[in-house]
């Protein structure tokens, strides 16, 4: 019997058959803890990290001291790593969730990614 870790694992393997970053249109790639929520820009083709942002960064240390909701913070990363895409001339990316379900704070991350300026 596999334990959560492990389904989720397999989740992401079977995402990213299907997933690649390139160039033109790298791939957003989301972690989540229990604690922290982390995002990536990653062109697979060349295996650079273009941007990345989490909720460690002292940018959003107020907010998350402010904040009782981890989804507001999940929303102010999209935002901010949006915010370095657009910097960096990407406008576009493919979302990878991670084997995460599509609900809760990685869709608030996706929200705040959207509202930045990006397109997925």
């Amino acid at each position: 019997m596999m334990d959560r870790h492990e389904a989720r694992e397999r989740r992401h393997v079977r995402i990213r058959k299907h997933l690649e970053g390139t160039t033109e249109r790298p791939r957003l790639a989301v972690f989540r803890s229990a604690k922290h929520i982390y995002a990536q820009v990653v062109d697979d083709r060349t295996g650079r990290t273009l941007v990345h942002a989490s909720s460690c960064e002292k940018e959003l240390r107020e907010l998350r001291a402010a904040a009782t909701k981890k989804r507001g913070v999940a929303e102010a990363v999209g935002k901010l790593v949006a915010q370095r895409c657009v910097a960096q001339g990407v406008k576009q990316v493919a979302f990878d969730r991670g084997g995460f379900r599509y609900h809760g704070r990685v869709a608030a991350l996706a929200k705040g990614a959207r509202e930045g300026g990006l397109s997925f």
